[in-house]
């Protein structure tokens, strides 16, 4: 009897952190490790993984994590992965790994465990299991798909991928190897839902380059272009228009420096160096300065130019910044701020929603005909909001797939075949997730995120008092100190009050000075304070206390 595991650690009913497990029998492979990066409501925090304390738990088991291509929200979780599980290995593409072993230079990660992968060779497991890459067109040179082969038939995992017949090289599908596993038989497959809503193909939708070429023309001055995730192809786009001028490119920011130069290189990029300019360029009239956030927030260096904080790049009335992408629903509220601020320094802004341009992400039409050339018994949406993954089963009920052979599920639930068959499965995997922040490689956790919420709303209130060694009497304080809680100069006689009720309290429960129970008394000082300045304030700062014996 044969058994075969799905389940999700990521991607599911969310933009990112995507990382998705096969269990078959005893083996296990791991598709894309990707993280998320964090929002507004996320105080402090840098970006998300998936818990994968399942393959923690089951490392011996584990085959090796299969890399699809090098964005972030696919591999950005690598280096936190490696640095605690040295011994896994990690498959992918020769772009791909270029990608990461940047990516873990910058996070000071030493890892050798990396297979270099081609499309379209197969690797064996064994007998009866195989790994079979295939190629796909994104935004990105080398990105694949895989094929889990099994005695039960094949498990198709695609990636982020369009169908479009201009991309060629790198970027190219082989349909005609799709086809062919769809004859071989596919037990399941797991397809994007990204764009599941928009009708269509996303072809020509994807390409930017009459819109670079409209800007180029109509702004002769400065202009600071946007890319997210280092996506090749757009910056592809942007360098063939910029060949027709004579403006210069500048690079900003050592990670796209480097895959940017190591892409030409290896001749992924096709471009001139001579016209790569260097930080001497950067306040010239006419030069591109192109830059991109890499593991960090949405918008981040724009934010800097625009606060002045940039070393080197200070927005100017004259400057242009253009977002060479869409700005998507998770990131609109980020990306309006950023735009209005600067319009308030008197700088052009470009910017595209969805419906003037897409990224290189499956639309409709696309999943329709990977659902036709896979044919597949049973169809997996992943990768999206929950509502994108419905969208998606929308999609594959109109071209056959029954209902009961599709599977909507939430990260961490299960799905089990047996012989080739679903059978009911009500287990399931724990898939909270881990945040950091900065160079923290453990978790913030929950605890400390909401202290933080609870300073950036209501701030924080500090009593510090000394008090007899001996006899437990006040001799100093108490001291009352506040921080994004009230202005203090206007609110003298609260404070005061402040200060009475604490020597109340502290008299009050004090009635032993041999031996006082700190704890205690902070918890009651904690719970008074409160019902006192919520009752004043209509609001609930963090309250410390301090002792200190003297």
């Amino acid at each position: 009897m044969s058994k075969i595991r799905l389940f999700s650690l990521g991607g599911l009913n969310e933009n990112g952190k995507n990382m998705y497990v096969v269990e078959v029998d005893n083996d296990i492979f791991v598709f894309d490790a990707g993280l998320k990066y964090a929002d507004d409501k996320l105080f402090g925090i840098d970006y998300i993984l998936p818990n994968y304390d399942y393959i923690k738990e089951n490392q011996k088991r584990v085959k090796g994590i299969f890399l699809t291509h090098g964005h972030n929200e696919n591999m950005g979780g690598v280096p936190d992965i490696v640095s605690e599980l040295p011994n896994i290995k990690v498959y992918g593409t020769k772009f791909t790994l270029e990608v990461l072993k940047r990516e873990l230079e910058n996070c000071d990660v030493k890892f050798d465990n990396m297979i270099e992968i081609k499309a379209h060779k197969k690797i064996t497991f064994g007998n009866e299991l195989s790994v079979f890459p295939i190629s796909l067109t994104h935004s990105i040179p080398d990105a694949v798909g895989y094929v889990l082969n099994t005695k039960d038939g094949a498990i198709v995992y695609t990636g982020d991928f369009v169908f479009d017949s201009t991309m060629m090289g790198a970027y190219k599908t082989d349909i005609g190897k799709l086809a062919y596993i769809g004859k071989q038989g596919v037990l399941c497959l797991l397809c994007e839902s990204i764009y599941a809503d928009k009708l269509g193909h996303t072809s020509p939708n994807h390409r930017s380059s009459k819109k670079i070429r409209e800007v180029l023309s109509k702004y002769p001055n400065r202009i600071i272009y946007n890319v997210f995730s280092a996506h090749i192809y757009n910056i592809q786009e942007l360098f063939n228009e910029v060949s027709k001028t004579k403006r210069k490119i500048v690079i900003m920011g050592k990670t796209l420096q480097n895959i940017v130069n190591n892409a030409i290189d290896m001749k992924y990029l096709k471009f001139d160096k001579k016209r790569i300019g260097d930080l001497s360029n950067v306040n010239d009239d006419d030069v591109i300065i192109l830059v991109s956030n890499e593991r960090e927030k949405i918008f981040s260096n724009i934010n800097r130019m625009i606060n002045g904080y940039d070393k080197y790049v200070k927005i100017k009335e004259t400057d242009t910044i253009m977002f060479g992408e869409p700005i998507s629903d998770s990131i609109e509220r980020g990306a309006v701020k950023t735009a209005d601020a600067i319009a308030r320094l008197g700088a052009n802004v470009v910017m595209y929603t969805s419906n003037e341009l897409l990224l290189h992400h499956a639309s409709s039409e696309d999943i329709m005909l990977m659902i036709n050339l896979m044919n597949p018994k049973y169809y997996f949406p992943v990768k999206g909001e929950y509502r994108l993954q419905v969208e998606n089963a929308k999609v594959a009920n109109e071209v056959g797939i029954k209902d009961e052979n599709i599977l909507l599920k939430q990260n961490g639930d299960v799905i089990e075949f047996v012989d080739g068959k679903l059978v009911e499965c009500f287990d399931r995997v724990k898939t909270e997730d881990i945040l950091i922040d900065g160079n923290a490689t453990n978790d913030i956790g929950e605890a400390v995120l909401k202290d933080r919420e609870v300073l950036s709303e209501n701030g924080i209130v500090i009593i510090s008092t000394g008090l007899d060694r001996k006899t437990k009497k006040i001799i100093a304080g108490p001291e009352v100190i506040t921080r994004g809680f009230i202005y203090v100069k206007d609110n003298a006689k609260l404070i005061e009050e402040i200060k009475k009720l604490c020597v109340e309290l502290i008299n009050k429960n004090i009635d032993n000075p041999k031996y006082v129970e700190y704890n205690k008394l902070k918890t009651v000082m904690r719970e008074h304070l409160g019902k006192y300045l919520y009752k004043e304030t209509e609001c609930k700062p963090m309250i410390i206390t301090i002792f200190q014996e003297i």
